[in-house]
């Protein structure tokens, strides 16, 4: 019981995984239905109403109206960086390279988090913990990149997932400042409401509400959004948020990263895209790194 609540951070961290490997599968499918920036408004109000009715159960309100200012302003915009900026790059490069590929170069971001850590939130990385870092992303690199260390795919795609990527780092180390010892789902909640707002503006501004409507209408885009939501923005980012009050953001971002592995056999059934060696390899040696920060 000890060695569990010891790495309570890393476990949710890694379950983070899973919930949003899940989750890019769902969307890209519902992205290539009903297109990526109306996925992206709905899954936004879907998560909102998801995490108001659970914490209505839990904490006994259905907003966070409990929380601080400092909460609200830091929170707020980390909702802008990561769930509007990031997710708008993100839910793109899905259209342009596919989710597998674009989680791929997504997992460069553990890297530019501890980084930013580093500098802003003054986290101080072990031995074992770089090392950690490295090797998971040797692992990732592999599955990536050719025999001639080139990317095979088009080069918007790639700074599209690339931006992505920097939004995310961003947006987990707002979240962190933001956070405290506030509850992840209500947190989540303040983030979800912001990148709503900004989806809501920026569809006004491109006048886009009418395909919205269509978007709704759509029964099996729906449904894609509606699970990719419970995956990602309800389950998944609540438990990132969960995962970096207890461990350091340099490490939860790294088993967060996980998703560009995870991401090879279900989507090879899902798009019926052909597993390789490099892939497999990637993986196991990914892993190895992963192993590294439960052996402290």
């Amino acid at each position: 019981m000890n060695y569990f609540q010891s790495h309570i951070g890393e476990i949710a961290a890694l379950l983070v995984s899973f919930t949003w490997t899940g989750s890019a599968l769902f969307f890209e499918k519902a992205g290539k239905q009903i297109g990526s920036l109306q996925v992206n408004i709905i899954r936004l109000f879907l998560a909102v109403f998801f995490l108001g009715f659970t914490t209505l159960i839990t904490r006994g309100m259905f907003f966070p109206m409990d929380a601080t200012a400092y909460n609200w302003f830091w929170l707020a915009i980390s909702g802008v960086v990561g769930f509007f900026i990031g997710d708008l790059m993100l839910f793109k490069s899905y259209s342009v390279i596919g989710s597998r590929t674009a989680s791929l170069i997504m997992s460069l971001h553990p890297m530019m988090t501890a980084i930013i850590g580093w500098f802003f939130l003054n986290e101080v990385l072990s031995t074992r913990s770089i090392a950690a870092i490295l090797i998971s992303l040797t692992g990732i690199i592999i599955v990536i990149f050719n025999r001639n260390m080139k990317l095979n795919i088009p080069f918007k795609g790639f700074v599209l997932a690339f931006l992505a990527a920097l939004g995310q780092a961003v947006g987990l180390i707002l979240s962190k400042k933001g956070i405290g010892d506030y509850d992840p789902m209500a947190a989540t909640q303040i983030r979800a409401i912001f990148g709503f707002v900004c989806f809501a503006l920026f569809i006004t501004v491109l006048g886009r509400w009418g395909k919205v409507k269509s978007a709704v209408q759509n029964r099996e885009g729906m449904k894609a959004v509606s699970i990719g939501t419970v995956f990602g923005p309800f389950v998944g980012v609540s438990l990132s948020l969960f995962a970096v009050q207890h461990t350091q953001t340099g490490i939860a971002s790294t088993l967060m990263a996980l998703v560009p592995i995870l991401i090879i056999f279900p989507s090879s059934l899902m798009f019926k895209e052909k597993i390789t060696t490099r892939q497999v390899v990637g993986a196991v040696i990914s892993f190895i790194g992963v192993s590294l920060f439960f052996t402290r």
